[in-house]
């Protein structure tokens, strides 16, 4: 069987890196290699040979960065730091504030008591790390989430808010179970004040059977963030056999709370730390897993084809590049790592994709045209090509109101490029749910390519950038580096 791709991958059971293949079979996409000491392992990469396809053609790889922060012989994961091999600068920072906890969740490898060590960098340390991001070329990091743990552990959360902030950090966010913020509503208040953007709250389900939390602090939570305007983003850690069926239940949920919750990320869960060959078979979600569920759940309100690859967006990085001469952040993770679309709440309550009343396709090929004109043309030039190009672009958007919804492109993009305008891009996101998944990788499904392309890195204390699926499920590059700074849990 011929392969689609050769790669690098791990070995399941001890992690040795090994030569690696992805093939096509039964419409699915599957990975395979073989461990000298523990044999062939066959693991599914991606449960939709079709969609899989599709993705692949918004494929676009990177620049890297240009002042990578190690430089270390070795195959790729062996040297993460990161190198100058790596293909794409860092779109979002996770920083690991603490890894104390005021909860016992079961697959949660993060946390004090699962370690038998407290880890929790000071101050300084953090504050070095943010630096660190903020110095990246040719672009500084935008965004960064204080993660862990449970970062509201932390008394001096709201001051490292702060200090990211002062920092240059336009997108400030923060993974939270929601307990403290349940608790106490000044907590989101104060947050909110720091400069937090967003809280990423863990949020598994709509029942007291999915999520437990439900009642006595997801809810509340939310409720104390509405008061103070403190965006919430839904993080669902998605299971098969135990949360999936509610996948279309949680972007009602989220719907119905559109002023204050701005999207859903499901997170398919990752088999890290002890997870054996029968809880992978039995419980494995991929991407096409979370489209099909999504489309019969809302009953096709919302489809598959609705989704598109993190890359697919990259040509208006381009269109923003090209017009201002000026490096832009770059979308380019690997076109398998994770899949979006927006949906917009009209009067009635009901979700209407954004792919209902623009031809994206379309708009992307447009505005391509138009970047390239624009790499061509001198200042004036730029002008009539907009102008030009503009007509063009609206073209792809329907000029009437498609179920109570109406988007100007052609106006959010003039305002946003010439005129410096950007209230026409919050008026978009105005009744605007972002439906996102990311699949991070573990031993199973580990695939070198996709980390030489990953954009959403850990800073580490030591002055490192480490790929997310690398730190979490590499070479123990979390272990050691939280082992690094270890205290014991009486402290």
């Amino acid at each position: 069987m011929t392969p689609i791709k050769r790669t690098k991958s791990l070995c399941p059971v001890c992690g040795k890196l090994l030569d690696a293949e992805i093939i096509e079979e039964d419409g699915a996409i599957w990975i395979y290699r073989t461990c000298p000491e523990h044999g062939y392992a066959k693991n599914l990469y991606w449960s939709d040979a079709e969609m899989y396809r599709r993705f692949d053609t918004y494929d676009r790889v990177g620049r890297g960065v240009e002042n990578p922060n190690v430089d270390l012989p070795g195959e790729c994961t062996t040297r993460c730091g990161l190198c100058a091999n790596h293909k794409s600068g860092t779109l979002l920072a996770n920083i690991d504030v603490t890894n104390r906890c005021n909860l016992k969740c079961e697959f949660c490898f993060a946390n004090a008591r699962a370690c038998g060590y407290i880890y929790e960098p000071t101050f300084d340390e953090i504050t070095s790390m943010l630096a660190l991001l903020r110095n990246e070329k040719p672009v500084p990091c935008p965004a960064v989430q204080f993660s862990g743990g449970e970062p509201t552990m932390r008394d001096d959360l709201v001051d490292l808010i702060k200090k990211a902030r002062e920092l240059g950090f336009s997108q400030v966010q923060m993974a939270s179970n929601g307990v403290k913020l349940a608790q106490n509503p000044e907590l989101a208040k104060n947050l909110r004040e720091a400069g937090l953007s967003t809280v990423y709250l863990h949020f598994d389900g709509i029942s007291k059977e999915t999520n437990p939390l439900l009642e006595k602090t997801s809810l509340p939570a939310i409720e104390n963030c509405r008061k103070v305007g403190l965006g919430v983003v839904l993080v669902p850690t998605i299971i098969h056999g135990k949360n999936d069926h509610e996948i279309g239940g949680i972007i009602k949920f989220a719907s119905k709370n559109v002023d204050i919750i701005r999207g859903i990320n499901f997170q398919p869960v990752a088999f890290t730390g002890a997870a054996k060959e029968d809880d992978v078979l039995r419980e494995r979600v991929t991407i096409p897993d979370i489209t099909r569920c999504v489309e019969e759940q809302m009953g096709g309100k919302l489809k598959s084809s609705d989704f598109y690859p993190i890359p697919s967006v990259m040509t208006i990085c381009d269109l923003i590049e090209a017009y201002t001469g000026k490096p832009q952040i770059m979308f380019c993770a690997h076109p398998h790592c994770g899949a979006a679309t927006y949906g917009f709440v009209n009067d009635e309550g009901d979700l209407v994709p954004i792919t209902r009343f623009v031809d994206v396709d379309k708009f992307f090929a447009e505005a391509n045209v138009l970047a390239e004109k624009f790499k061509t043309t001198g200042k004036t030039g730029k002008y009539l090509a907009m102008a030009t190009g503009l007509g063009k672009i609206n073209k792809a958007v329907s000029k009437e109101e498609v179920e109570g919804i109406r988007i100007d492109l052609k106006k959010l993009i003039y305002d946003a490029l010439v005129k410096h305008d950007y209230d026409s891009l919050g008026k978009f996101h105005e009744n605007a749910l972002f439906i996102g998944s990311m699949h991070f990788m573990d031993a199973f499904n580990y695939d070198t390519e996709r980390v030489s392309r990953c954009c959403i890195h850990y800073a580490t204390p030591d002055g490192k950038l480490i790929p997310f699926c690398t730190y979490n499920s590499g070479p123990t590059y979390r272990e050691a580096v939280w082992k690094k700074g270890a205290k014991p849990l009486s402290e």
